[in-house]
This record gives C-alpha cells, structure tokens and sequence, in this order.
C-alpha cells in the first residue's frame, strides 16, 4: 500500500531537483548536428560533444573546416553563460591540431569572469585526449534581444522607416 507521505516526499524531491537543474535558456535552435549536442549543462559550465559529418568536410583528405569546430566552441560559450540575451562581442582562439571527419570533439566551456552584462568564457576542445582548440570568447548579456535593441530602432528612425527583416 503506498503511503500518502511516500507520495509528498517523491513530489518534495522532484521539485527539489527542478530548482537546481539549469535548462537552455539561448540558442534553443542550434542543430546539434552542426553545432554539438550539450551533455552536460551546470550554471557557468557546459561540456558539448560534436561529432564530425562530412557536410563539415573541406578537402579530399577528410579535414574539417574549422569553423565548425569555432561554432561549437561559440554555442558551448553561450550555452555556459545561459542568459536569453547573450551575444558574442569578441574572441581570442587557437586552433591546436586538425579535426577529421567521424571526430568526437568534446567541448568544455567555463566562465571565467563575470562583470556587470559582460561575461568571459574559456573554451578548450579535444579529440580524444588530444587539445585540438583553446579561446577566449568574450559576450555580453543585453535586456533585449540583440535585433531589437533601441540602437537599431534609432538607426531605423534616422533612415526614414523600418528596415525589413528577410
């Protein structure tokens, strides 16, 4: 027989575990077959796993182009900050050693510095115990979404009306 107290203690623990569980709050539309799959998701901290397609591919050798492996490494940075409007201002990136196509690049992404709106993030991936990019990505969390700030609306009103999104 279950007991009405057994009940209160598992809807206790459950809503115990949704106030420390951290869910995507930017780039929910990210396809995780070009931009990583997140596997792990804390406050100021992401591992991200992308594995290499060959739509990723730049030559007959196999090489990935290594802006797939900035755009992971740039997802996985918005992702460790997680604040709806987070945009990325400036980077300083190294990449270390080629990705080929079928690679496991495992992403870790930390924020290191917090001031006011502006946050850094390092970023290291590796394929398997091999560093293969290292960077500094610098963002910045805005009140509104980046495509709506007053700024653009200033610049719009100067120009005579609104511009047109396509």
């Amino acid at each position: 027989m279950i007991d009405e107290h057994d009940i209160d203690d598992e809807f206790a623990i459950q809503d115990d575990l949704e106030e420390t569980q951290e869910y995507l709050k930017t780039h929910e539309r990210l396809k995780p077959d070009l931009n990583g799959e997140i596997t792990l998701l804390e406050k100021g901290y992401v591992e991200l796993r992308l594995t290499t397609t060959k739509e990723m591919v730049a030559d007959d050798v196999g090489l990935v182009h290594g802006g797939f492996i900035f755009s992971a490494a740039d997802y996985a940075a918005m992702a460790a900050v997680n604040e709806k409007n987070v945009v990325l201002v400036g980077s300083d990136c190294q990449f270390l050693s080629p990705v080929k196509f079928h690679d496991e690049v495992n992403i870790i992404a930390r924020v290191r510095h917090q001031e006011g709106k502006k946050r850094n993030v390092h970023v290291e991936a590796f394929v398997l115990d091999i560093k293969v990019f290292e960077g500094e990505f610098k963002t910045v969390v805005t009140d509104r979404h980046v495509l709506k700030l007053k700024l653009l609306e200033d610049e719009d009103s100067k120009l005579g009306g609104e511009s047109e999104l396509l």
